[in-house]
This record gives C-alpha cells, sequence and structure tokens, in this order.
C-alpha cells in the first residue's frame, strides 16, 4: 500500500501566494482602492475574478501573467522533496488541492517540469477567453459551513480517497503538508495513522496549536516542518517504518 500525499499550493509548495503576487503585473503594482475594497470574507474567488479582469482591461497580457508567476520563488526544499519522491513514486501517490488556480499551478510545475511527481490537481478551473482575460471558476460545490463556497478541500480529499478505493487501491496512510486556514478542515478529519505537517509559523499550524490548548485532540500525528528536506526525512522514517 503507498502513502497518500496531499500538498497545498500556496505559501506551501511556492513561497508566496499566487494570487498576491500577480498584482505586480498591475500598473504600478497596485489595484484600484475600490477594487480591493470589493472582497468579501468567503469570496476569495469571486475577488480574484474582478482582479483577472481588471489586469485584462489594462492589457496585461498572458505571457507577462505567466512570466510573473513563474518568478515565485519554491518554499525552501521543496524541489529537493519533489526529486526524493520522483524516484520514490512506486512509494507515494501526491495530490494538490488548492485555492489558487489550475492555469497558475499548470505554469509553476510545467517550468520545473514536476508535472509527473503529481497524479491529480484538485484547484478552482481556469481558462483564458476570447479577449485574453483570464476567468476562473469554482472548483465544486459542497456543504460544508466551515470552508469558503468555492472549495471544501476535506470534501475533495474524501472523494478522492473513495474513487481510489473503488478503483482498488487503498491508502497505507495519509500525509497532509499544508499552511492555511483553509487547511484545517481536511487535517481535523484525519485518522490515527495519518500525518498533519503544518508549515511552522503560519495559520494551519497556530490553528492546531490553539486546539490542542483547547483539548481538541486530533487523532493524527502532528509533525512541524520548515523546510521540506524536514518533510522528506520525515517520510523516510514512515518507509522504514
Amino acid at each position: 500500500m503507498k502513502v497518500l500525499l496531499v500538498f497545498d499550493f500556496d505559501n506551501t509548495i511556492i513561497d508566496d501566494n499566487s494570487d498576491t503576487w500577480i498584482i505586480q503585473c498591475a500598473p504600478d503594482k497596485k489595484l484600484p482602492i475600490e477594487l480591493q475594497d470589493s472582497y468579501q470574507k468567503g469570496f476569495w474567488t469571486e475577488f480574484m475574478g474582478r482582479v483577472f479582469k481588471f489586469l485584462g482591461d489594462e492589457g496585461v497580457k498572458e505571457d507577462e501573467m505567466r512570466r510573473a508567476v513563474t518568478s515565485v520563488p519554491f518554499t525552501p526544499g521543496m524541489v529537493e522533496l519533489f526529486n526524493f519522491l520522483r524516484k520514490n513514486k512506486d512509494k507515494f501517490d501526491c495530490i494538490i488541492i488548492s485555492d489558487s488556480n489550475s492555469v497558475f499551478i499548470d505554469w509553476v510545475l510545467e517550468a520545473a517540469d514536476f508535472h509527473d511527481v503529481f497524479d491529480n490537481v484538485f484547484t478552482n478551473p481556469a481558462a483564458f477567453d476570447s479577449n485574453g482575460c483570464l476567468t476562473v471558476k469554482h472548483c465544486h460545490a459542497h456543504s460544508c459551513n466551515r470552508c469558503p463556497r468555492n472549495l471544501c478541500k476535506n470534501a475533495v480529499l474524501v472523494e478522492f480517497v473513495d474513487k481510489q478505493l473503488q478503483k482498488g487501491v487503498r491508502y497505507s496512510r495519509i500525509v497532509y503538508i499544508g499552511d492555511g486556514g483553509n487547511d484545517v478542515c481536511p487535517v481535523t478529519f484525519l485518522r490515527k495513522n495519518d500525518v498533519a505537517m503544518p508549515r511552522k509559523g503560519y495559520t494551519l499550524h497556530r490553528t492546531l496549536a490553539r486546539m490542542s490548548q483547547d483539548l481538541e485532540p486530533m487523532e493524527s500525528s502532528i509533525v512541524v516542518w520548515s523546510s521540506g528536506v524536514e518533510i522528506i526525512s520525515h517520510l523516510q522514517f514512515l518507509i522504514k517504518e
């Protein structure tokens, strides 16, 4: 049985947020105040749709956006981690569940030649329209009241694991690698054998620390990381086990 590795994208695989990074393509590298102020909590995807429309209207072309997104540095140790995973694909399946979009993730994986490391990418589907403007849709519909309307990462994970089971693929454990507030929902559903790997000092890590203080015990073990190299060490430990 393989181990399933689940990755977030922004601030996990890459060392920044691709959605906020793209704003450097705007005139003067900032958005108009009324556009900035149009964001409503839980409606980030809709906000980014307006940002992409603004960039398109300002004449920002696809290749300029691609150059910006592919210039975001990888998080320390991620390149080493992906090379390790490529050599050990017989032991690991790897998926991305992200609130970014399919175009940005595709660009990053393609530019660094890491597409083959990942078996599936679940994110908000995006495409350039006939006017050259990037449009983005909701990843899926779900009924979780803890998550934004466009994406519940736990619902995606549960559905993926169920579909794999139907194909006869069962995982020995799930290792969830993330950083953000929207990674809390899937992590709290992990089971005894699974591993939650929050990035040190980020929202997910702080939330899990607070939950343990409030005596909301997690079934899974928690292993904090700052570099992909630390993730490699833990995966090597799991393989030996």
